[in-house]
């Protein structure tokens, strides 16, 4: 213990508990980006991509907000307006295609016999590794949520560490990738087990009012 404490000093600094701590407080709340791991570990499709792609687009963030982004004050108004802007239009879009599949469930697949097979639940078009990608950055990069959370509070509370700031954010860091690994595990420990229409419909209800409702704040937010 002692040999990997002084392999590893950082880890075993306050600054980096204090930064794993505040990184999973903020992350942990079901957001656009959380219900995307979740709906793709449901449909096992370009998970752990998935899970990669927005873990590294939130290191991304922090070290953003740790390098620079605190020293300089946050977002300036026209950057903030602009994230908000195409965020609620990411979010509105997204959150009318979960409402379409929430009212209008996958028909039943005709076979042979001219009889219709149950479908399947959960059911989406494939997907290229291209557009998981670009999808788990869109939820990540176009939600001001995460460069408020990410960027600006995580990059503001570093300061207060000092010389330890690169340690906190490190912290910050691991503590997104932990996060998002057990998510989408237990997202694809769920798919294995959610065969039922009225859960998928009941997902789809949800996250397409997750959505909107945050849509709905962040224009509230522009109006103060």
């Amino acid at each position: 213990m002692t040999t990997f404490t002084a392999t590893l000093p950082g880890l075993a600094a306050p600054g980096f508990t204090a930064g794993l701590v505040m990184s999973l407080s903020l992350i942990m709340a079901i957001g656009p980006q959380n219900a995307h791991v979740i709906r793709t570990g449901l449909q096992r499709q370009h998970l752990w991509l998935t899970v990669l792609t927005c873990a590294l687009a939130d290191i991304v963030l922090i070290t953003l907000g740790v390098a620079g982004l605190a020293q300089l004050g946050g977002l300036s108004d026209k950057l903030h307006g602009a994230l908000i802007g195409a965020g609620v239009l990411f979010l509105l879009v997204y959150g009318w295609q979960a409402a379409r599949r929430f009212w209008q469930p996958p028909a039943a697949a005709p076979v042979g016999d001219g009889a219709a097979a149950p479908a399947q639940p959960g059911a989406a078009a494939p997907v290229t590794r291209r557009q998981a990608v670009l999808q788990a950055l869109a939820f990540s990069w176009l939600n001001p949520h995460a460069w408020l959370d990410t960027a600006v509070l995580i990059g503001t509370a570093s300061l207060a560490w000092g010389p330890q700031q690169p340690v906190f954010g490190l912290g910050a860091a691991v503590g997104s990738v932990l996060w998002f690994v057990l998510l989408g595990g237990a997202a694809f420990w769920l798919g294995r087990r959610l065969n039922s229409l009225h859960v998928w419909r009941a997902l789809d209800g949800l996250v397409a009012l997750l959505m909107w409702g945050t849509a709905a704040a962040l224009v509230a937010s522009l109006l103060r």
